[in-house]
């Protein structure tokens, strides 16, 4: 029995030796063949790879840059749910690295390229909102504020069309205390969009609707003299 086990033994021995043991690849050159797959488009690999650095080195200052290389990668391919997630990861481990910012301003826009049209629900809109403002907030010199300030006006218009057109489906069905409340709502949260002379004068519509025609006098007074070459004064001076 003795000689066999030790027979045994040998062999395994014997077998062992002759294996190739591949060496372990460092962060780094896990991430430069992440690097590029993402230079040649190949985004899904690209991810796959960041990923692995993520997992076998999460403490490592490659890490932190995969992570991010990961979520971009995700964006490409319009996972933009799967990259959302990889970036709150990253915002909740590294609240203060010096890309940050720039998770922030990928996140908000994720949400971005999900807007629809004002006639559809409006919920990406509004966190693409959120999202950028805290942006603005957290890292008001960053040098990705412009950009936010600019697809801020985008997503006011998107939001404030949504109000009017909810608003018109109440006015052409004479509910004109609910068409009042949309159309006051584009005044109120969205003065900056391009609805607010539609939004003024639909709402003079209303309360002229309802025979209250001093208000309607007044809101139409505030068109002509805050837009006095919109299109919509014409439809006004009909209306009064």
């Amino acid at each position: 029995m003795k000689k066999v086990l030790l027979a045994c033994l040998l062999l395994l021995t014997a077998c062992a030796s002759t294996e190739v043991v591949e060496t372990e690849s460092t962060p780094e050159e896990i991430y430069l063949k992440a690097y590029k797959a993402f230079q040649e488009t190949d985004y899904e690999k690209a991810a796959e790879e960041f990923d692995k650095i993520e997992q076998q080195y999460p403490y490592s200052e490659w890490a932190e840059r995969a992570q991010i290389m990961m979520a971009y990668s995700q964006y490409k391919r319009n996972e933009y749910t799967d990259a959302i997630m990889t970036l709150d990861r990253f915002l909740q481990l590294h609240p203060g690295n010096r890309n940050a910012s720039y998770a922030l301003y990928l996140k908000a826009l994720c949400y971005f390229e999900q807007m629809s049209d004002p006639l559809r629900e409006q919920e990406m809109s509004q966190k693409a909102d959120d999202t950028f403002r805290e942006l603005l907030a957290r890292f008001p010199n960053s040098v990705y504020v412009e950009d936010a300030k600019a697809k801020l006006e985008i997503i006011q218009n998107t939001l404030a069309g949504k109000e009017l057109a909810v608003g018109r489906y109440y006015q052409q069905h004479e509910d004109y205390i609910a068409a009042m409340n949309r159309f006051q709502a584009v005044l109120k949260e969205y003065p900056k969009s391009n609805q607010v002379e539609e939004a003024l004068y639909r709402l003079a519509a209303c309360y002229q609707a309802l025979g209250l025609t001093h208000q309607a006098g007044e809101v139409f007074q505030e068109l002509k003299s805050k837009y006095p070459k919109s299109e919509w004064i014409k439809y006004a001076d009909k209306l009064f």
